[in-house]
């Protein structure tokens, strides 16, 4: 495809997707040490409804682009109004420490969920794709589970609440 015209300036770019509100997520999946490791990310996307496929997108320089790319599973969890901190944790601590103090389970299958989030949306990895900076990873949603809460939502470069569900 050729391109006739030029790209947008980044700091436009940024501006222009800061006026769409986005729900926050943190990915949590586990390195191949078997430890939990997860990243803010507000790129959730439904794909497909037969079969149930969700797509998420990683920073290639992200920690977490590694540990996905190894991954064969993942849980996207749906943060709730309430768990400002939590985005900001996995968002900008240091990897290593974004577990401590962090309430968490383990499922029947190994996967790594939050708890007290709106929902969890468990993936089993099913395709990938690099676009760009990023790369596109598309889970099969096998399962999860909600909550009744009011959303975290991301807008104009801030963390937002919606009013009560």
């Amino acid at each position: 495809m050729s391109r006739t015209r030029p790209d947008v300036e980044p700091v436009l770019f940024r501006q222009l997707l800061g006026r769409f509100a986005t729900g926050v997520t943190v990915l949590t999946t586990r390195d191949d040490q078997g430890r939990p490791v997860g990243m803010t990310a507000s790129s959730l996307t439904s794909v497909s409804l037969s079969p149930p496929l969700v797509s998420v997108c990683v920073d290639v320089t992200a920690d977490m682009h590694r540990v996905m790319s190894a991954s064969g599973d993942f849980v996207v969890n749906v943060l709730a109004a309430h768990q400002r901190e939590l985005a900001r944790r996995f968002a900008q601590d240091p990897a290593e420490s974004r577990f401590q103090a962090v309430k968490w389970r383990e499922t029947p299958q190994g996967l790594v969920v939050l708890e007290e989030t709106l929902a969890h949306i468990e993936c089993e990895r099913f395709a990938d794709f690099p676009l760009g900076d990023h790369t596109l990873f598309v889970g099969r949603v096998t399962g999860g589970a909600m909550a009744h809460d009011a959303p975290l939502l991301y807008f104009r470069g801030e963390y937002r609440a919606l009013g009560p569900a």
